[in-house]
Order: C-alpha cells, then structure tokens, then sequence
C-alpha cells in the first residue's frame, strides 16, 4: 500500500455502493474512484453527481470502470448483490449471492489486485469469509462491515431509551450481522457509568432493546425500501482507517481464530484496522451464556458456508 496515489474501487452502485461514495468523498482525501456496476449507464450518472460533491470537497478523480482497474487500487468495496425482500432473512440470500460475490472475486483477483477487500453485501458475515476463500487473502485484507450497523442501531436505541444523546453511549452488538446478534449488555457504558447503575437492566429491558436493534432494518425496508446510509458510513470509517494507517478500533466482521472459541469464520466484533487491513480482533468480555450462543450459531454459520 506504499502508493502516492489514493485508489478506491467500489463494485455495485446501488443505493449503499452510491451513499458510500458520497460519503467517502466527504470525508477521505482520495485520489481516484472507480466505480463498476453491470448498469454503466447508471454509474455513468452517479459519477456525474458525484464529480459536483468533489468539487466542494476533494480533488477526486471519479470514473465508472471494469475489474481491471483494481490492479492498483488500495481498496475494492463489495456492495453487489441481490437486496433482501420484506420478511426475507439474510441467510436466506446466500445462495444468490454467493454466486454473484464469485463472478466479482476472481476478475479482481486475477487484475493483479493487491490491496484489501471490504464487505458489506449480505449475509455479510459469511460473503466475507466467502470472499477471503476465493481470493485466497491473507485474512488481515478482508473485512466485512459485520455487526456495525448493528452497533449504531444499539447505540441510538439505549441513547433514546434513555435520553442521553448518542454520544454517550458506549455498547456495542456481536456475532452474526442478523437475529444471532449478541448485545453485550454487561459492558455497556453510559457516560462512562456502567447501564447497571443507569438503569434498571432486567428482561423487559433488554427485551425491547433487542427488539429494537433487531426490528429497525426490517422497519426501514418496509417503510422505504432498502437501508444504506448507516452502512454506508460505516464502509467510509473502514476504508478511512486502512488508507490513513489510523489503529482505530471499529466493530467489523473479524476473521477469527480462536477469539469467542471460534476459528475459520467472520464474525462481528471489535477489531483495529489500519493500513494493513485488520490489524488485531479485539476479544469482547462475554457472558458464559452470551459465548455459548455466539459458538452455536456459528457452528450454523460454518456449514452454511462449507456448504455453499
């Protein structure tokens, strides 16, 4: 990644590929951005939208391209693929996707793409160890954006439960980016006060804050469509930390390696990212309970994606 030029490729331009660049050109000093998406003539105008944001921002050279242009990219963000339909889970996408995620690996790959690859198609846990499997990356340059979201969704929940502003909530959500999710209500800080001593934590309480964390993409999708922007910033922090070497800590979807008593398997949670990708899985304290759920839904995990 010793490069003096700034290269990003996104593939898939929908509405999180599309919220991410305009994202991205915000707040990364970037060199060049290329995006590919099989409806050119709709990149074509993304691009021409975008270039009038560059002008306010950053210098950015921006362009629709081919897989060939990641040969020396940096990055290549993976946004394509088939969204979910309302009531339909994320796991129930991985036959579709994994098909699609194929057709985009191997041409990058084979461009001479040496940079990292970041994930956020769903179910974005096993796309990103899929990903890694067919590039055949050290696992350090493949992160999938993993319970991120999740994490976001947890924070505004707590800060509107309890009429703090966001800001003051530090929590976080674990696992699997879906209905596994692991909220680690234990570590959870409210103005650097444990929520115990905020709140009272019992099983209502957690109930509905769950039900909140876990309903809210579904709500959206119901109400608009489809869910980018949150995620979409989330790639931005991503992406932002590996070109500016930042050792910031985000929740992402980590490969692990005996973290969680887990191997061989993305999952969310905390981790550092910089210019070489995924630089350490930070292991979050878990419950007894709070572990065992996390291992047994990745067990389920697991063989969905071998047999995939």
């Amino acid at each position: 990644m010793d490069k003096k030029q700034r290269k990003v490729v996104i593939v898939g331009d929908g509405s999180v590929g599309s919220s991410f660049a305009f994202s991205l050109i915000q707040n990364c000093a970037l060199d060049e951005l290329v995006i590919v998406d099989l409806v050119k003539e709709h990149a074509e105008g993304d691009v021409k939208d975008l270039e009038d944001v560059a002008a306010f921002t950053n210098a950015t050279k921006i362009h629709t391209g081919e897989y060939a242009d990641a040969h020396d990219a940096d990055i290549v963000i993976i946004t394509a693929g088939v969204p979910r339909k309302p009531g339909e889970s994320r796991l129930d996408l991985i036959n579709r996707n994994t098909k699609i995620l194929e057709s985009i690996v191997k041409p990058v790959v084979a461009s001479g793409f040496n940079g990292c690859f970041i994930v956020s198609s769903n179910p974005v846990d096993i796309l990103t160890s899929m990903t890694q499997r067919l590039s055949g990356f050290p696992r350090n340059r493949v992160i999938g954006t993993g319970t991120s979201l999740d994490t976001a969704r947890l924070r505004v929940a707590l800060a509107q439960k309890l009429n703090v502003p966001t800001t003051a909530v530090d929590a976080a959500v674990l696992g699997e980016h879906g209905d596994s999710s692991i909220v680690n209500f234990d570590e959870i800080m409210i103005n650097d006060q444990p929520l115990a001593e905020v709140t009272t934590v019992d099983d209502q309480f957690k109930a509905e804050i769950e039900q909140a964390v876990r309903g809210k993409g579904g709500q959206i999708i119901k109400q608009k469509g489809a869910t980018f922007y949150g995620v979409a910033v989330s790639l931005m922090q991503i992406c932002r930390a590996i070109l500016n070497d930042e050792n910031a800590e985000l929740i992402v979807s980590a490969a692990l390696s005996g973290q969680y008593g887990i191997n061989d398997l993305y999952l969310g949670s905390p981790a550092i990212i910089n210019r070489n990708g995924l630089q350490k899985v930070i292991e979050a304290d878990l419950s007894d309970d709070e572990r065992a759920r996390m291992q047994h839904f990745a067990a389920k995990m697991l063989a969905m994606l071998n047999a995939a």
